[in-house]
């Protein structure tokens, strides 16, 4: 098992770093630009978007990194040079990045797919959505951020 640190490690550096990328161009880009459409055509392209991005190597990406974090976690007990930054990285990715989706960004993307067209849907989208879902895309922006520069660290040293 101690032989394979160094290529789970690896691929949780790419992993992280999809992910990353992924939620930085949500934070600075696609959510700006869907608020300064009119909130029907934000509400209908963001539920367009909750529904592609639902595929085979987004969830690949964002499970099996928090998966490889997890593994990175137990492995840590054996100890060794970077052990530690691993773990961190794993704890980091796994609670700032999938938790929080799961806790904070899936439950609003269900709101506003499950929300009647009209005055309804423009209040979620305006009061929650474009300041509570961008809020918890900012955190989980910077967790994943984070556990990328932890494992990259605790690669080095691997």
């Amino acid at each position: 098992m101690i032989a394979l640190i160094p290529v789970l490690a690896f691929a949780a550096v790419i992993g992280s770093g999809l992910i990353a990328g992924l939620f930085f161009v949500f934070s600075v880009c696609i959510m700006q630009a869907l608020s300064r459409l009119p909130p029907e055509k934000g509400i209908a392209a963001m539920n367009a978007i909750n529904v592609v991005i639902q595929n085979p190597l987004f969830l690949t990406a964002l499970m099996g990194t928090a998966l490889l974090g997890l593994v990175l976690v137990v492995t840590a007990l054996w100890g060794g040079e970077g052990s530690c930054l691993l773990a961190a990285g794993g704890l980091v990715y796994f609670i700032g990045t999938l938790v929080v989706t799961m806790v904070f960004n899936v439950p609003l993307n269900n709101a506003l797919a499950a929300a009647a067209p009209g005055q309804a849907a423009t209040e979620l989208w305006q009061q929650r959505y474009l300041t509570d879902w961008v809020w918890w895309n900012h955190v989980r922006t910077l967790a994943s951020i984070a556990s990328l520069a932890l494992f990259v660290l605790g690669f080095a040293r691997v």
